[in-house]
């Protein structure tokens, strides 16, 4: 494991920009270890303080649109978890660029550009939040602690900061934006933004609406709608779907020891579940017979994203 994350933490901490106190602009990052040459894309990181005080400091990349930034969306991105911080989205979803999949020999990662990244189309702010996410931080140790509504309050102090240094983006239409656990999340910071436009409060945001890959909608409802999704798309049989109708009655999430049946079926149906969250890359190697398929995983560690990758042959 450790072969595996220490250069994904090396390649964290290059992102980091260290100030002597925070400042409220962020700083340029032109060059990247493991991406040669200087950036093609404009990468800004920065600290903004809210709360009463500022005790609490949340780290931000802003990525400009490589396309037209001048009306291009600005996209206000979070990561789930709670706690991922959204440097797993720049590097291995929709960020400009992505770390190369390979075999750790104990060199440097080597980034390549991500002809697919939401930034070739878009403005981008992505944050650590909440507090203690990545490389945010609080100053006292009540200001550790937040709940998903004060979360969003924050991301809205955040926002309104963020645009006194750039007003030039206060005409982009905007859109609040995320993935997994921000279904929760992404909904409430829209409706604390669009309540704050209501009062007039300022500045005022071009807030068009949000956008949500796939979701948590209901904490513990989800799991009960996963066993429908996983039979309606074929992921899981009908013999282990009405197994599991049957044996659990309906209690599939808190159904107990005593259930035997019920937990054994629930592990099978959940195991095939959390492999639709594997991402399957296809490289072609040497042997023009095989192909060498990679995948990795990415688990929310504390306030660290770790990624786990293996492989495997299929012969075709």
């Amino acid at each position: 494991m450790s072969r595996l994350v220490l250069p994904i933490l090396f390649l964290i901490v290059v992102f980091e920009i260290i100030y002597p106190q925070p400042a409220l602009a962020g700083l340029p990052v032109k060059y990247l270890p493991g991406f040669e040459g200087s950036l093609p894309f404009q990468l800004e990181t920065g600290y903004i303080g809210v709360g009463e005080a500022d005790e609490v400091q949340l780290f931000y990349y802003f990525i400009k649109s490589q396309s037209n930034p001048k009306i291009d969306p600005l996209i206000y991105w979070f990561t789930g978890g709670p706690g991922c911080s959204p440097l797993s989205a720049i590097l291995y979803e929709l960020g400009p660029v992505t770390l190369d999949i390979r075999a750790y020999n104990g060199s440097l990662p080597t980034l390549s550009l991500n002809p697919y990244a939401y930034t070739k189309v878009a403005n981008m702010i992505f944050v650590d939040l909440p507090v203690g996410t990545g490389f945010s931080y609080a100053t006292t140790q009540k200001a550790n602690y937040s709940d998903d509504l004060q979360s969003a309050h924050y991301a809205y102090e955040f926002l309104r900061k963020w645009f006194v240094e750039h007003q030039e983006y206060l005409k982009n239409p905007f859109y609040v934006a995320g993935d997994s656990y921000s279904g929760i999340t992404v909904p409430i910071v829209t409706e604390v933004i669009s309540n704050g436009i209501d009062m007039g409060i300022k500045p005022w945001i071009n807030l068009k609406g949000y956008i949500l890959g796939n979701p948590l909608t209901f904490k513990d409802q989800d799991h009960y709608y996963r066993i429908h999704f996983a039979r309606g798309m074929g992921l899981i049989s009908n013999e282990l779907y009405e197994s599991s109708v049957n044996n659990c009655e309906g209690e599939y999430l808190h159904n107990g020891p005593t259930n035997s049946l019920c937990s054994s079926d629930m592990i099978m149906i959940e195991w095939v579940s959390s492999q639709s969250f594997f991402s399957f890359l296809s490289k072609q190697t040497k042997n023009k017979n095989r192909r060498l398929w990679l995948f990795f995983k990415s688990h929310c560690v504390g306030t660290i994203s770790i990624i786990s990758f293996g492989s495997f042959f299929l012969e075709e």
